[in-house]
């Protein structure tokens, strides 16, 4: 049976439509059209949301945890609990992210996250909450002076066949990977990953301008967590940063909480980086909507308290939800909610290659949508056509 989904408007990546009504049909959206423009299928179900918004469903490309747990545990009831935390904030899918920790250590979780995946895979019906697509490697081939809290006895040095061993512990799931281009050997450990389809994302880096302008010359497409873990900004040695703010077709990660980078930098972000190429990110650790206390991020136990992350003197990670992020991003710049929206959507899904099930609500796309109010708050969330969380 088929059915419709009506709201106040709909967010696209490009304009607005009032009145909309959406008809889904077998998991999939078979028509947008406003409200009258089309005749309605016989004998469908509604549901109407009057004065909400419909967005694509959000894509977290690097959180670590939420719902007192932590990904790399990769366990049934780790993962189902994140899944439905994140898909009660608005997210669809998701890139369980690592950290640094001994090999073994990133082995044994690699190999338990591809699990997780293929659990989804296999029966997407049955899962509660958000889809994880693929592994986000942060770690162990970062820059010791720009490590944050990772652990500096387990970095390593770029080598092809500890990336052939964490492919093969992944099943070829790793999607996205963290390093410093600084690093000796990273344009053939570059070329190496992206030949496997790996995303590369620069980042925990105290990288020099040419050393980062040669990374994306070699296939680097993104930047980790914008200005954090990352050498400042100087008006004769711009390094890494200053070519992220300087180049518009490379995509970069934000972490908009207003702890991580002050209003006025998300401001500064938003006019570099334009409205494609920009990307909102939680880094969110497992106690993400949980009391203040302490917390597991890999092997380190982290002090949380009043929104902080703290580790040995260090913010490690975040407590951020992707709604709060975006509602944060359209008051820091004064945006539209669709331009905001597209931060947590189509710029993501684009980067990642996922467009076709991510990112943007039209005919033959799967039914992955979020219905908002008209404050940003998640009002539902719909995976495969079908409702997951409603407030």
């Amino acid at each position: 049976m088929s059915l419709v989904v009506r709201a106040e408007s709909l967010l696209t990546p490009f304009s607005e439509i009032h009145q909309p009504q959406v008809t889904i049909d077998n998991r999939t959206i078979t028509a947008i059209a406003s409200r009258g423009a089309l005749d309605e299928p016989h004998h469908a179900d509604h549901l109407d949301f009057p004065g909400a918004m419909l967005a694509p469903a959000y894509l977290d490309i690097h959180t670590h945890g939420a719902a007192g747990h932590d990904v790399m545990d990769a366990d049934d009831a780790s993962f189902d609990a994140i899944g439905a935390f994140l898909a009660a904030r608005g997210v669809g899918a998701y890139l369980p992210t690592t950290v640094t920790a001994p090999t073994d250590r990133i082995l044994r979780s690699l190999e338990a996250i591809a699990g997780q995946i293929e659990r989804a895979e296999s029966n997407p019906q049955a899962c509660a909450g958000a889809h994880p697509l693929g592994i986000h490697l942060e770690g162990p081939f970062l820059s010791h002076s720009k490590r944050g809290v990772h652990p500096p006895d387990n970095l390593c040095e770029l080598s092809t066949d500890l990336l052939d061993r964490f492919w093969q512990a992944a099943r070829g799931r790793i999607a996205l990977l963290t390093m410093a281009p600084e690093l000796p050997g990273s344009l053939e450990f570059i070329q190496a990953a992206t030949q496997r389809g790996i995303r590369i994302s620069l980042g925990h880096s105290n990288a020099d301008t040419a050393d980062a302008l040669a990374a994306i010359a070699a296939g680097a497409t993104s930047a980790t967590h914008t200005f954090n873990a990352m050498r400042v900004l100087d008006h004769r040695d711009p390094g890494l940063l200053g070519v992220v703010l300087d180049d518009r077709k490379l995509y970069a990660e934000l972490i908009c909480d207003g702890i991580h980078v002050d209003p006025l930098l998300v401001r500064l972000f938003q006019r570099a980086k334009g409205p494609d190429h920009g990307i909102l990110i939680t880094d969110s650790i497992s106690a993400t909507g949980m009391p203040d206390g302490t917390y597991r991020l890999g092997n380190m136990n982290v002090q949380v308290a009043n929104g902080r992350c703290m580790y040995q003197g260090s913010l490690a990670g975040s407590v951020l939800t992707m709604d709060r992020a975006v509602r944060n991003f359209a008051q820091f710049t004064q945006s539209h909610w669709s331009s905001a929206v597209r931060y947590a959507t189509s710029n993501p899904a684009r980067m990642m290659g996922l467009s076709h099930a991510y990112g943007e609500l039209a005919a033959g796309r799967p039914a992955n949508l979020v219905v908002l109010s008209q404050e940003g708050n998640i009002l539902a969330t719909m995976l495969d056509g079908r409702v997951i969380y409603r407030a």
